[in-house]
Parts: structure tokens; C-alpha cells; sequence
């Protein structure tokens, strides 16, 4: 009976070890599965950042793992500071089954993405450019009152008419040569994610016909840089602009003999008055230097910038001279040099601008800008042919849907991406 009970125990103990080794192995798979299914059931998180919020903020806010804020900070702090983060920049988080995030995706700006991803144990980061679609589309209309309104008030087209007064800004002055009934065609590249619209890209191609006189600007890139160029292969850029601001008119023009507003005796007014917003932007309207910057009798608040052959430029009244601008110092054509203002003898906010030749003052609207530099002899063939190209479709802008831009090459139409 001893041995029947010792064989017994004998065999209840192997029983007890397998029972407990399946069971052990059970828990495992277990276990195994649900780490599994955690990593498997992965949440999508989308939204923009909020005025004042913080990364740390956005991670209480979606209950987050604090424990990744820090490692992804570690690893984005090369790339693109999370600090940094702007209110009204979209993002995009996957997170894994306890909160732990798997993968981050911030909009820096309209065409980089900061990616952050987790990789094993630890995270990786790199800025990318936004996958976009580039698609080629026609745009026209008429001027009624000004450009502006002609192509409408959100904040994409406003963007779009700066485009448009930008490229021409060498050749038409948008605050005094606009007519009703003026007309503009553009072909842009339009962006689109996912099917999406998201916003305008550049204008490969534009038409003004501004007081019956056509004007046509092609983009085209050559030599690594892009740039605006006339039918025959000339650069829009010239050695001035037409205007130093954009979007205003014109009060007092140029005059030998002028009824002054203010000390209401007549004497000459020896540039023209353009009215702006207090605190519009003035650029130089060409490469130069800086002889004065200061305060100066009835001009106010007065710049005066020598270019070369002789030439100077008058920008006065305004109510800011930005830093930067010093005498001595060097400036560049467009480049910001002040604010709109009211300072000196004005009636109110007003740019006086002055453009003058050996000391003498002439009008500024009759200065005849010499052309800009041609597109290179060898590159004048390709040229013409993205030229004609264009002009075939705005004659039928119905045909743009078989094509799309290809990506990383503007300007370029490409066979549909569709």
C-alpha cells in the first residue's frame, strides 16, 4: 500500500505540473494576444492648436502619456522645436491601446510636416514635404472696382490678387492704371490633398489687359531659380517698380503748381500722395543706399534711398522707419523699409512719394523702366515651347483636366495624375 500511495502522490504531482505548465503557457498567449490587440487598436487623434496651447497641454487634453512628450521633444529638438508650435496649425496623433503614442504629425506650414514615429523602443523625426497634388486651373475675371474684389475677399485669393500685383508690379501700377472692365486670366497650380482643395500654389502663367494693352507673364525656371518672364523671353523684374505699396490710390499727383491742404498756399508738390491704412507696409522701389533716415520738417518721418546713375527716392510721412534702415546701409528692391503714417505736415495717412533724377524732381507715374534681362539663348527654345503651351490653354481652359502639374517641377504641365 506504501508503493500504491507513493505512486499516487507520484502521479498527482505530474498532474499539478502539467495542469499548472498549461495554464502557465495560457497566461502567456494571453497576455501576448491583449500586447497584440494594443498595438493593433490604434486611435486616430485630429486637431489644430489652439490659441496658447502648449504640447503639454494638447497631451493632458487627449490624456497622452507624459513619458513621450519628453522623448519626442528629445527627438524633434533638431528638426523643428516643439516649442514652437503655432495656434491654428493642424495635427494628427495615432495612438496605441494605453495611451501611448504611436506615430505625430504636425503642420509647420503650408508645405512641411514635422513627422515624429515611434520605432521600437524610441521615437524618429524628420521634416517632410506635404504630399500634395498639383493640379493646373484657370481663373479669370473683370475689373469693377479693384483688384481685390475682382478675385475675391477670403484669405486665398487675397493671397493670390498680392501674387498677381506682385509679378506685374514692374508694368502696371494697381492704384492708378486700373480700368473697369479691365480684364486677368491666371493659371495656377492648385493644391489638393486627398481629393481636397487646400490652397493655391503659383501662378505658372497670367494675362492683364489693362486700358486695352495686354501684358503676359510665363513662370519659368531655369539655371535653378524661377522667374517671370514676358512673351519674347524678358524678365518682368526691373530696375524699379512701378509703385512702393500695394493696393491704394493716388490723393495728389504730381504738380508744378499744387493749393497745399494744410498751409493753403500754392507751391509745386514735387512727388505724388498715395492713401493707405496707417501702418501699411512701403518697400524700396529699387536697389540702393540709404542717404537719410529721420525726421525732416513737413515730409515727417522721411527716407531717402540713392540708386544708381544718379537717381533717388523719396518715401515720407511715415510713422515707422524699420530698424534696419540706417544711412549708410544698403538696401534691396522690395525690401521693407517703413510704415504708412501721418507724420510732418499730412491731412492723414498717406505715403509721399518722390522720385528724382540729378536733384531734379520728375513724376514718377512717366519714368520709363528699360526691360529686364532676357532668358539665356539656349534656354530661349524651351521657353517658347512652355509658352505656346500656355497660351494654348488659356484659349481653352476646358482641356486643363487632362493635365495635373507634376510634383516638384512647376511650371511644367504633365500628363493627368488622375
Amino acid at each position: 500500500m506504501d508503493r500504491k500511495k507513493a505512486l499516487l502522490v507520484a502521479l498527482a504531482a505530474l498532474l499539478i505540473i502539467s495542469v499548472g505548465f498549461k495554464t502557465a503557457r495560457l497566461f502567456h498567449n494571453d497576455a501576448g494576444e491583449e500586447a497584440s490587440i494594443a498595438r493593433e487598436e490604434l486611435r486616430t487623434i485630429r486637431d489644430s492648436v489652439l490659441k496658447g496651447e502648449t504640447l503639454l497641454a494638447i497631451f493632458l487634453k487627449h490624456g497622452l502619456d507624459i513619458k513621450d512628450l519628453y522623448a519626442m521633444r528629445e527627438v524633434a529638438a533638431k528638426v523643428y522645436p516643439l516649442r514652437k508650435i503655432h495656434a491654428g496649425r493642424s495635427y494628427t496623433a495615432t495612438v496605441e491601446g494605453r495611451n501611448r503614442v504611436n506615430s505625430f504629425v504636425y503642420q509647420i506650414d503650408g508645405d512641411t510636416v514635422l513627422k515624429i514615429r515611434k520605432t521600437g523602443t524610441s521615437f524618429e523625426a524628420e521634416r517632410a514635404d506635404i504630399p500634395y497634388e498639383k493640379r493646373l486651373l484657370s481663373l479669370s475675371g473683370n475689373i469693377e472696382d479693384n483688384l481685390i474684389s475682382s478675385i475675391g475677399p477670403d484669405h486665398e485669393h487675397l493671397l493670390l490678387a498680392l501674387d498677381l500685383s506682385d509679378i506685374f508690379a514692374w508694368s502696371i501700377d494697381f492704384a492708378v492704371d486700373l480700368r473697369k472692365n479691365d480684364t486677368w486670366r491666371l493659371l495656377v497650380e492648385g493644391l489638393f490633398l486627398n481629393g481636397e482643395f487646400k490652397r493655391y500654389g503659383n501662378i505658372i502663367a497670367a494675362e492683364f489687359i489693362n486700358k486695352d494693352e495686354p501684358f503676359k507673364a510665363y513662370r519659368f525656371e531655369h539655371g535653378g531659380k524661377a522667374d517671370y518672364y514676358d512673351e519674347e523671353g524678358h524678365s518682368l523684374e526691373r530696375v524699379f517698380l512701378k509703385a512702393p505699396l500695394n493696393f491704394r490710390r493716388i490723393s495728389s499727383p504730381f504738380s508744378k503748381v499744387r493749393l497745399h491742404p494744410i498751409l493753403k498756399i500754392s507751391r509745386p508738390h514735387n512727388g505724388i500722395d498715395y492713401v493707405a491704412a496707417s501702418g501699411t507696409l512701403v518697400s524700396t522701389v529699387g536697389d540702393g543706399k540709404v542717404i537719410y533716415a529721420g525726421r525732416k520738417g513737413a515730409y515727417g518721418n522721411l527716407i531717402i534711398i540713392r540708386h544708381p546713375n544718379g537717381w533717388e527716392t523719396y518715401y515720407g510721412h511715415l510713422s515707422r522707419i524699420a530698424p534696419q534702415v540706417k544711412k549708410g546701409k544698403s538696401v534691396g528692391q522690395g525690401q521693407i523699409i517703413g510704415n504708412v503714417g501721418s507724420t510732418g505736415l499730412a491731412t492723414g495717412p498717406h505715403l509721399h512719394y518722390e522720385f528724382r533724377i540729378n536733384d531734379q524732381p520728375i513724376n514718377p507715374l512717366s519714368v520709363k523702366i528699360p526691360k529686364g534681362w532676357p532668358i539665356p539663348a539656349q534656354e530661349l527654345a524651351a521657353f517658347k515651347t512652355f509658352r505656346d503651351r500656355m497660351d494654348f490653354f488659356f484659349s481653352k481652359p476646358q482641356d486643363l483636366q487632362k493635365y495635373a502639374v507634376k510634383p516638384g517641377k512647376s511650371g511644367t504641365p504633365g500628363e493627368s495624375l488622375l
